[in-house]
């Protein structure tokens, strides 16, 4: 693990069991937050909550964290509430493993909380995925559907992440 300032991200091995508990607590966030979206009409459309703790833990907490909270959110959502749809788990697992890989990655580099990495992480995801869920339905309509109608929560998700990073305190 390493850390640079009380605001800096931190690497957690997969063999640190503090990974598996930030990103327990992670996913569970994963849970509650696309409960509530979920309660305005077209609210996960909208404000794609799945990904918001999933950038969290991947550009704060490193790989580990991330790629937990980026499968098991998910996984956890559509089988305890239907939702994601299990027509399409498979495009949002791709996205939210391309975000975690993307915020683990940008942050590595940067070492630190930035608002433009924060951003670039968000972007780069958004792009790939974007590309990817086109291969994937065949449709650039559905592909291009988070950023038509998703652009309030990736704005979420590059301010509130930011935010939120910035809050968090790591002292571990």
């Amino acid at each position: 693990m390493k850390t640079t300032s009380a605001s800096a991200v931190c690497s957690l091995s997969c063999r640190d069991s503090r990974a598996y508990i930030m990103a327990a607590l992670f996913v569970v966030g994963n849970i509650v937050l696309p409960q509530l979206c979920h309660l305005v009409p077209q609210g996960g459309h909208v404000w794609l909550p799945i990904y918001f703790f999933t950038l969290v833990a991947a550009y704060k907490f490193g790989i580990t964290a991330g790629l937990l909270t980026a499968v098991v959110s998910p996984l956890a959502n559509s089988l305890l509430f239907g939702m994601p749809a299990a027509a399409i788990l498979p495009v949002i697992l791709v996205k939210s493993v391309l975000l975690a890989l993307a915020a683990s990655f940008i942050a590595s580099r940067v070492r630190g909380v930035s608002f433009w990495a924060v951003v670039l992480a968000v972007a780069a995801y958004q792009t790939v995925g974007t590309l990817a869920e086109w291969g994937m339905s065949g449709s650039l309509a559905d592909a291009l559907q988070d950023i038509r109608l998703g652009w309030p929560g990736i704005l979420v998700q590059a301010f509130g992440g930011y935010a939120v990073m910035k809050y968090l305190k790591v002292k571990m």
